[in-house]
């Protein structure tokens, strides 16, 4: 079993790379909230989502977080009236993203929080460490 300031810190650094995935997958969904088909009947971008899991790393004897999916919400998508848009079918309406900017928001904002937690961990760790080494060099 490795040190405890160790594991504190390769904790972390899973939950670092975890929210990061995160991140890019909410900016994604935010960047394309607005992106139709191409032609009629198109289909528009599909929302992603993010699953996480728990992985048992022996050496630590801690568990990880680590990224298990990247998936496509199966939400139906909306319509809209636009009968000028090129992907408008014979009736003027244009399928829409899955996408609800509001909750992507609200995702990146958890994400963000979840970010600085995890870095503000691995910043206390190090500190540890460093008054540790302090410490054994008097």
């Amino acid at each position: 079993m490795s040190d405890p300031l160790s594991a504190a810190m390769q904790i972390s650094s899973s939950g670092l790379k975890a929210q990061s995935e995160r991140l890019r997958v909410v900016s994604e969904n935010l960047a394309n909230a607005r992106s139709t088909g191409q032609t009629a009947g198109d289909d528009p971008y599909s929302r992603k989502t993010i699953t996480f899991e728990s992985e048992m790393n022996r050496a630590l004897g801690a568990d990880l977080v680590k990224v298990k999916d990247i998936g496509v919400d199966k939400a139906p998508f909306t319509v809209e009236y636009d009968p000028g848009h090129p992907a408008a079918d014979e009736d003027g309406y244009v399928k829409m993203p899955n996408v609800n900017v509001l909750m992507e928001l609200a995702d990146m904002r958890e994400t963000n929080r979840s970010y600085e937690a995890n870095l503000k961990l691995m910043t206390q760790a190090r500190d540890m460490v460093l008054r540790q080494i302090s410490l054994l060099k008097e």
